[in-house]
């Protein structure tokens, strides 16, 4: 799985308005084409199983980060069979090995990782085969899960939330059951499965990430070069530390900021321009980036520690009961 679609398609968004700040930033004759500021898109995803139905979504998990390392092993094949019967629903797709013990994934489990059974149904009521990499999926989620409960990680009613309100724009469950066409239980387990797996991400990251930065508003058409107390404000917002207000200049010469910004004036009688703006939106928006990357990688290390022994086998035959391959 990958980071929710809507947050994906701001961040590049984002990248692209940046690296365009950026370029004119590095032109000293600041004549550079004028790029329009992206304006981010904010609300609700394009689907709500996209964010919630896959636990570790939110929380940064991807899905060609899951490796089984020494100790793990996938093996077997499932069968060439394309649609099952509600019949078939809770027959084994797979078994994984975790701390020495053996856990079932039912195709039932793999369907409801993407969609309700309502939704994936067939309209001759059967439901297509899912890929037997959600076996995988299932292991993983379920895994994470176990871990969280292990060190006592629990998502309280407020937490859960809250969660919901910043991620899918309403706490109202009800209502967001009701827009996506699923039940309300259904929901409920969704969202509080994904915010306790933010949770135990958020006690395993030390890298801390701010909020990624909204790029300065557009000036009138030929004002870019107009000097505004406005964006000497977002610029010294952004910098932060980096600004020494009392000297009026960057409190590092050598700083990134102060590099990028070399060739444009910064004053709090003056103001600076919307060029200028750009090129300070830049280096926040890579040190935001830098953040995230950091982040995820330490989260990347510390699931893929945890699923170096494991053993996956998926099911040679779909019936009940089914059989697994042995791990080689």
């Amino acid at each position: 799985m990958a980071l929710d679609d809507d947050k994906k398609d701001e961040e590049k968004a984002a990248k692209k308005t940046a690296e365009a700040a950026a370029d004119k930033a590095g032109r000293k004759d600041g004549k550079a084409d004028r790029k329009k500021p992206v304006k981010l898109r904010r609300g609700l995803p394009t689907g709500v199983w996209v964010l919630i139905a896959a636990v570790c979504l939110a929380a940064g998990i991807a899905l060609d980060h899951f490796v089984l390392g020494k100790g793990g092993v996938l093996s077997g094949s499932v069968s060439g069979k394309t649609t099952v019967t509600e019949g078939e629903l809770d027959d084994v797709m797979g078994t994984y090995t975790y701390n020495g013990k053996s856990y079932d994934v039912t195709i039932r489990d793999v369907i409801e990782l993407t969609s309700t059974l309502d939704q994936a149904k067939n309209d001759d009521d059967t439901y297509n085969m899912p890929a037997a990499d959600g076996v995988l999926s299932a292991a993983r989620n379920q895994i994470l899960l176990q871990e969280a409960k292990n060190q006592g990680i629990e998502a309280s009613d407020d937490e859960v939330a809250e969660y919901a309100q910043e991620q899918l724009g309403s706490s109202d469950f009800d209502t967001v059951a009701s827009q996506y066409g699923l039940d309300k239980d259904t929901v409920v387990t969704m969202v509080t499965d994904s915010a306790t797996m933010n949770k135990l991400r958020e006690s395993v990251v030390t890298t801390k990430v701010g909020d990624m930065p909204d790029a300065p508003s557009e000036p009138a058409e030929g004002e870019e070069s107009t000097a505004t107390v406005d964006y000497y404000n977002y610029i010294v917002g952004l910098a932060g530390d980096a600004w020494d207000a009392d000297k009026g200049t960057w409190a590092d010469p050598a700083g990134t900021y102060a590099t990028a910004l070399a060739n444009y004036t910064i004053s709090a009688d003056e103001g600076a321009t919307y060029e200028a703006a750009q090129a300070a939106y830049y280096v926040a928006y890579q040190e935001y980036s830098a953040q995230t990357t950091a982040a995820n990688n330490e989260w990347v290390d510390y699931y893929n520690k945890l699923f170096a022994n494991v053993s996956v086998q998926l099911s040679t035959a779909i019936s009940s009961p089914a059989t697994t391959t042995s791990a080689s």
